[in-house]
């Protein structure tokens, strides 16, 4: 009587509620959800929320069934609209079976969604019919060759693109961003095919971007906020780019908006090429993080990065990652770099993370300077890269003075 009176209550749950239940339980179990009553019986034929992956398809109460046998069972037996698709495949995949899932997608012009993990096996290029999704907002694709028709006119409704590994030509790349009017967030991790990184995209707000290039220009994205390079910039045999290579071009006209800001490996040494100011002639008065890969071996970089915040008066949170194995800078040329930057003032800089440093001193005069310059300092968090000189580096950062009475001082471990 109890168990009636359970199924009964299930059954008499609101559609949009049993909706919510089944688009938060794995697939293998929304489809067992068939049994627990007649209503039930069909609801999960009208998911409008597909998921494949290995954690949510298992094969091994059916081994006679591979993922593809249930890929296109799942599909065959579904009925109404399909809003999110997601195949994330740690395996080998025919290629005519993705391909004939991406084609019964196609049927479907509501989709909003689209993840395409394919981990093994080769490349797969993407069917000319993915593009006929016009009404697709988040687009995230791996290992693909992409290749857009003649008469692709741009994905009109996207606003999320995140290509990992993807292979595309220049003019390829160049029609889907800049033909897709509502991007605001966007991802390019280790894809290639073009060397040119023009992105003209208006409403682009995050931007994260791994690579590659021989140029870079973000035309027509002053609305970013949030941006991250782990760049490589092409450089030729006299130590100049293709294109513009310093901090000044970078920032002019291109980051007013910028609040939170990431620099990865080369891409530093690359703004750091040519004659640098002391502040930027447009400072970034909205950014308020900042976070670095720096090498102390290089005057140019440290030159770089303190131009770059003297010019940031809204800055409250700083995070530096060190090379430990590029901390030689000739002294001279450091305490140079550092002489003026004693009396500049980091009005709102509150937290400072700088891990993998050595203790050399280069370092720790940059310790210092920040540490005088800063008279809201709450928290300064220093991780050494090793055991090596631990109690001398710990004895050396206590001992420097603070013009902040609040700051502390925190050692991590190695």
């Amino acid at each position: 009587m109890g168990l009636k009176m359970e199924l009964d209550r299930l059954s008499s749950l609101p559609d949009d509620v049993t909706e919510k239940i089944l688009e938060r339980l794995p697939l293998k179990e929304a489809v067992r959800t068939s049994i627990l009553s007649r209503k039930w019986r069909y609801k999960s034929e009208m998911l409008k929320t597909l998921l494949f992956h290995n954690n949510c398809v298992s094969t091994q109460s059916h081994p006679t069934y591979s993922f593809a046998n249930i890929v296109d069972h799942v599909l065959l037996l579904h009925k109404g609209p399909i809003q999110k698709f997601q195949l994330s495949f740690n395996g080998k995949l025919a290629t005519r079976d993705i391909d004939r899932w991406i084609f019964h997608l196609s049927r479907n012009p509501v989709i909003k969604l689209m993840i395409l993990d394919y981990f093994e096996g080769d490349i797969y290029n993407i069917p000319s019919c993915l593009f006929s999704f016009q009404d697709i907002v988040y687009l995230e694709l791996y290992r693909c060759l992409l290749n857009s028709p003649s008469t692709f006119k741009g994905f009109g409704s996207l606003k999320s693109l995140d290509l990992w590994s993807v292979t595309l030509a220049q003019d390829v790349f160049e029609n889907l961003i800049g033909c897709s009017p509502l991007l605001e967030k966007l991802k390019l991790q280790s894809c290639d095919g073009f060397t040119n990184l023009k992105i003209d995209a208006p409403k682009l707000w995050f931007i994260y971007i791994i690579g590659a290039f021989q140029d870079f220009n973000l035309v027509g994205s002053s609305n970013l906020v949030d941006a991250t390079f782990d760049l490589q910039v092409i450089v030729d045999q006299r130590g100049n780019c293709s294109s513009f290579g310093n901090l000044v071009k970078f920032f002019d006209h291109q980051l007013p908006h910028i609040r939170r800001l990431t620099i990865k490996r080369n891409f530093l040494k690359y703004l750091s090429i040519g004659a640098l100011p002391e502040k930027l002639p447009k400072p970034c008065q909205y950014l308020n993080f900042l976070s670095l890969d720096m090498n102390f071996d290089n005057p140019d970089e440290i030159s770089t990065v303190l131009c770059l915040l003297r010019s940031s008066p809204a800055l409250k949170e700083l995070k530096i990652l060190v090379d430990p194995e590029k901390d030689h800078a000739a002294v001279g040329e450091v305490e140079y770099c550092l002489y003026d930057n004693y009396n500049c003032a980091y009005a709102q800089l509150r937290l400072v993370e700088i891990t993998k440093i050595s203790g050399v001193k280069a370092q720790l005069d940059f310790i210092e300077s920040l540490l005088l310059s800063s008279p809201v300092l709450e928290r300064m968090t220093v991780q050494p890269a090793s055991v090596d000189g631990f109690l001398k580096l710990v004895k050396d950062l206590l001992l420097f003075k603070r013009d902040s009475k609040r700051a502390e001082i925190t050692v991590l471990d190695p």
